[in-house]
């Protein structure tokens, strides 16, 4: 324990002052009272408590307390909350002790904040989506709760360098699975453009530093083109008298990023960089939405707009209460511009989120669509024995889908998330029209329940009160409320299956003599893609799973053509698991290797009975990728993709099974991978293209499947590769060749050609 210096005492002191001035809403004399009692308690209760940076601890909170106030917009209650978030769970103060000194309130959102402190047995839950929906029981209550826990994470994720690599991946992809989300539906859109710039510095923090390097290169161009674009809009406003600020706004790494690995091209290709903002002051005389229109039609004057690229969101604000008109134009040099119309409430709401409406909702004010998704997040949690993790899928699901408005047949506006069907409709109605929902009409036009809805639909859901959910309906709903209803009507019937399936395996092994180790599950959970025991009980039980071809399973080999060994790097500086098993029989098979220390290289052989790590078959990675590792068990690795879905929501549930995985040597084994082409079908492409990798470049091929309709062909090459290096080379080569349009890999590999 290392107590303050004077320096530091007094560097404290004058925080209480910045926090005062960072918050707007704690000018009466009671606020500065109540924070200053906060500022105190805080600040002896942390004595001696450093980070792992050095700097004493209470920084921490008092940064906190200054994002709730001055990023977020918040009030007194909530800095008080900030000041004293850990103070529960890293000090002796107790809820008590808090509820005598700040009363119920202040306890009741500390209480949310306050991680749960119960050891569950590994492998039975995730204790990090236990924590995450006792704080979403209490946001359901009162939403500071969330504001104030992003203020947390947002300050977590600012000073995350001082933690080891294991810990920065955990967090950052906590970040991008649950809270950037979440910061996108409460409308905080600053931050959470922050907190997914943050996720991917740490997570990919050479791609990061990649795009930002480009982004400062280019920025002196994009200026100026925003400066020839907006001209002529500018000498229109000013002769129209509106008074407005006018500005280009990049967009943020991640978005770029993102949108690089979903359309698969490079940052020179991108070429919607930056948006223009047009931010007007509005004339009080006039609608605010009559205004936004007007300065469309000023705008659209100029430059011709694309009709599919109009987005009203003024008209139908968003759940979150954003605001706008966006619209893509045609600008100077033929490139596409998007422009987003809005006044300076609307974006001050869209910049500050929920904490901003305060300042515009009067009494009385009807409630609004994200008065009523905080509602619906106690619906989702009714159920006091719902598995965590099922919750935590099923709530991410509807955090950040883009949104569709149907009608139902009086003419009310529902929305729901993009892709939802008839039935999540039913039941977002109520949930006993969803149980006994038979068929729809849509647009007037009988449907079926799986039938997914546009916007605009008018639907008319059709019942029987003999009817009966079925479990079949679990693959087309799309909503947590509808899933989270047909799941709890099925919970005892999972548990029948999981014990039938225990005991169909347990006989199974009994015929063939094995016996039942951590081994063999870890097998099994591989060769059928699944997490734990319980679902792989689940899928015998249900016949998803043939019980006859299990032994095929365990005696399964890698599919990885053998070349040379390679090495991984698998390291965990706090974890005590031994990560490779020594046998007589594998280490014949390779050099003597001393005992094995997780800072270092080790090898691992193929063709070892002790294999202690596998590849992940979701995202196939191969040597050169970046790769996180998962331990199903004490001793054994499965290897993803840093930026497989799968490894994001395994770092996000289940971080203290993570570890740190880094290719270290150029000796490598071959992997398969699939290479996705399309081009103009010339006479001589697929020859031209086949001799490349075949003859030129010695690759052996697996696969090779093509399909030409129209004169534009299409198809896939399964090949042997050993790193990426090889392959970024290879479809470099692929489209030089003349005809071939794109090149590109593909993630995960199917097993069948398509018919």
């Amino acid at each position: 324990m290392k107590f303050l210096t004077e320096e530091e005492k007094a560097a404290i002191e004058k925080e209480y002052s910045a926090i005062l001035k960072s918050c707007p809403r704690c000018r009466t004399k009671e606020d500065k009272e109540l924070i200053r009692k906060a500022f105190d308690l805080a600040n002896e209760a942390h004595q001696g408590m450093r980070r792992r940076s050095g700097e004493p601890y209470f920084y921490h909170p008092i940064s906190v307390a200054k994002i709730a106030a001055h990023e977020i917009g918040l009030g007194a209650t909530s800095v008080v909350c900030a000041l004293l978030h850990d103070v529960i769970e890293d000090t002796d103060y107790t809820l008590e002790d808090l509820q005598v000194l700040f009363g119920d309130k202040i306890t009741r959102i500390i209480d949310g904040l306050t991680k749960i402190s119960n050891v569950f047995e590994q492998g039975s839950t995730s204790l990090q989506a236990e924590n995450f929906r006792k704080m979403l029981l209490t946001l359901s209550d009162d939403v500071r709760v969330i504001l104030i826990k992003l203020a947390d994470r947002l300050h977590n994720m600012r000073t995350l360098d001082s933690m080891p690599e294991y810990k920065q991946l955990k967090i950052a992809a906590e970040t991008l699975y649950l809270y950037a989300p979440l910061a996108h539906r409460l409308g905080l859109y600053a931050i959470k453009i922050e907190l997914e710039d943050l996720s991917l510095k740490h997570q990919h923090p050479a791609v990061f530093d990649e795009i930002q390097k480009k982004l400062t290169a280019s920025e002196a161009d994009r200026q100026l083109y925003i400066d020839r674009f907006s001209e002529p809009i500018k000498s229109k406003l000013k002769e129209n008298g509106i008074h407005y600020t006018i500005s280009g706004r990049p967009k943020s790494v991640f978005s770029i990023w993102n949108k690089m690995q979903v359309k698969g091209v490079a940052f020179e290709e991108i070429f919607d960089l930056f948006a223009i903002r047009i931010i007007f002051d509005p004339d009080p005389s006039l609608p605010e939405k009559t205004q936004c229109w007007s300065l469309y039609s000023q705008v659209t004057d100029i430059y011709q707009p694309k009709p599919d690229r109009l987005r009203d969101w003024v008209s139908t604000p968003k759940a979150n209460g954003y605001e706008a008109l966006h619209t893509t134009v045609m600008g100077p040099d033929g490139k596409w511009v998007e422009i987003q119309i809005r006044s300076k409430r609307m974006d001050e709401i869209a910049e500050r989120g929920y904490a901003a409406h305060w300042k515009y909702k009067g009494e009385g004010t009807d409630e609004t669509e994200l008065d009523k998704w905080i509602k619906r997040i106690r619906e989702l949690l009714e159920s006091p024995d719902a598995n965590a993790l099922e919750f935590l899928d099923e709530f991410k699901m509807n955090l950040f889908s883009s949104e569709i408005f149907v009608f139902t047949p009086k003419g009310l506006l529902k929305r729901l998330p993009k892709g939802s069907t008839a039935l999540d409709f039913a039941y977002d109605i109520h949930s006993q029209i969803g149980d006994r929902a038979i068929g729809a009409k849509v647009n007037y036009k009988l449907v079926s329940l799986s039938h997914v809805l546009a916007s605009g639909d008018q639907v008319e859901i059709l019942t029987s009160d003999k009817n009966e959910p079925q479990k079949e309906w679990l693959n087309f709903v799309t909503t947590a409320k509808a899933k989270s209803r047909i799941k709890d009507k099925f919970k005892s019937e999972r548990k029948d299956l999981i014990e039938k399936g225990k005991a169909i395996l347990e006989a199974k092994f009994e015929e063939l003599e094995i016996p039942i180790t951590s081994m063999l599950f870890k097998k099994l959970m591989v060769g059928y893609e699944v997490y734990s025991k319980e679902d792989i009980y689940y899928k015998i039980g249900a016949g998803e799973i043939d019980i006859e071809n299990v032994q095929k399973v365990i005696n399964r080999k890698t599919r990885n053509k053998f070349i040379r060994y390679w090495r991984l790097q698998i390291t965990k500086t706090t974890s005590k698991i031994p990560l490779l098993k020594r046998t007589t029989e594998s280490s014949s098979l390779l050099p003597e290797l001393k005992p094995v220390n997780r800072k270092v290289p080790f090898i691992v052989d193929e063709d070892s009975n002790e294999q202690n790590y596998s590849i992940a078959k979701c995202c196939n990675p191969i040597p050169g990728d970046e790769v996180v590792g998962y331990l199903i068990d004490m001793s054994n690795v499965i290897i993803h993709k840093k930026k497989c879905p799968n490894a994001q929501k395994l770092m996000s549930s289940f971080g203290d099974k993570i570890v740190t995985v880094k290719w270290t040597t150029k000796k490598v084994l071959s992997f398969l991978v699939r290479i996705k082409v399309n081009g103009l079908d010339n006479i001589g492409v697929v020859n031209n293209l086949t001799t490349l990798i075949s003859k030129e470049l010695d690759v052996n091929m697996r696969t090779i499947y093509f399909d030409a309709v129209d004169g534009v062909f299409e198809g896939f090459i399964d090949l042997y590769i050993h790193d990426t290096y090889d392959l970024d080379a290879l479809i470099r080569d692929l489209k030089k060749i003349k005809g071939i349009n794109s090149a590109k890999r593909v993630e995960k590999i199917e097993e069948e050609i398509p018919e």
